[in-house]
């Protein structure tokens, strides 16, 4: 039968509940390993500026020979600085800051290098830095890989890029220690053991593919010519430049070449070990195709291709940061 109040009675339509949002982890802690390779340690600066930029602080910062350079003034909040002094320099200066050492353990004494970084950081002690900041070490004799977390400041950067042959090593602690390089280029390692969840690493061999394979057969023969280069001694500066720098042409290569070129040689395969048994989350590759391991006055060029290495990968960082926080 039909109601005149048929309807009027009805139930309202039942809201739909709200979505609740997704719950957010605490941000993810970030390490940054900043790789060792002489002058092309200066794309570490750029590649810290892009990430503070875009809001990625690391909270623990390990670095290698000039990643420790790098990293050790970051925590230290003395970029900007090391900035400046590296813009600073020409192949005039560069050379004058090589204060030459007959019969001591390194061909540079270190010193005018060492009073840089003690004008700028003297006093300064790892464990009061601004962020964590690891530098490491190979103490010699013992082979030790020896992390450097405690302590004045400028003796543990000095102490990671002290390369045999050309800087002095340093005594920390009762050890002499030398470039952390020979043990740990890249130091993913350090970040790992630091309870962080994303591991961001910086190496500056981006030119080392296809490099290191192996000649088969190779020999001399009667009719090979000796291609050295015999030079009468010559004592003047540009004599002096030209032997330490030296090329690979024609003539023989000069000291600095042998000694950087082994150096790199060394640094790549023991990188191309420890990185495939514990490879970063993120790894920013500088392209530095011209700039050598002694081309400290190619800072401008450097610093660039450390921004550009670091922009193209954001978006991988982000990703990774974000699987943790969704």
């Amino acid at each position: 039968m039909f109601s005149p109040f048929a309807g009027m009675f009805k139930a309202p339509p039942r809201a739909e509940a709200p979505t609740p949002p997704i719950a957010k982890g605490p941000r993810p802690r970030v390490g940054l390993a900043l790789g060792g390779g002489a002058a092309r340690g200066w794309a570490h600066i750029g590649v810290l500026q892009r990430l503070a930029e875009d809001g990625i602080i690391p909270d623990v910062i390990a670095g290698t020979s000039i990643g420790a350079v790098a990293g050790g003034c970051y925590a230290a909040g003395k970029l900007p600085e090391l900035e400046e002094f590296a813009r600073s320099l020409t192949p005039r200066r560069v050379l004058g800051l090589l204060d030459l050492t007959l019969g001591a353990p390194g061909l540079i004494g270190g010193r005018k290098l060492g009073d840089m970084l003690t004008t700028h950081l003297q006093g300064m002690r790892i464990e009061k830095l601004q962020h964590r900041f690891v530098a490491v070490t190979t103490e010699i004799g013992s082979g030790h890989e020896v992390w450097l977390t405690r302590g004045p400041v400028v003796s543990a950067i000095e102490a990671s890029y002290a390369l045999p042959g050309v800087f002095p090593p340093i005594k920390v602690g009762g050890r002499w220690l030398i470039d952390g390089a020979f043990v740990n280029p890249v130091p993913i390692s350090v970040c790992r053991t630091a309870d962080v969840d994303v591991v961001i690493g910086v190496s500056l061999h981006w030119d080392s593919h296809g490099r290191g394979s192996v000649i088969t057969a190779h020999g001399d023969d009667d009719t090979a010519e000796d291609d050295v280069v015999q030079e009468a001694a010559d004592k003047s500066p540009r004599a002096l430049r030209r032997q330490l720098v030296g090329t690979q042409g024609a003539g023989a290569p000069g000291l600095t070449t042998v000694i950087g070129d082994a150096f790199n040689i060394t640094q790549d395969r023991i990188s191309r070990a420890r990185l495939a048994g514990d490879p970063p989350d993120v790894m920013i590759v500088p392209r530095l195709p011209k700039v050598g391991l002694f081309d400290f006055h190619k800072a401008a060029e450097s610093i660039v291709a450390g921004r550009e290495a670091a922009e193209r990968a954001l978006d991988d960082i982000h990703a990774s940061i974000e699987v943790l926080t969704s």
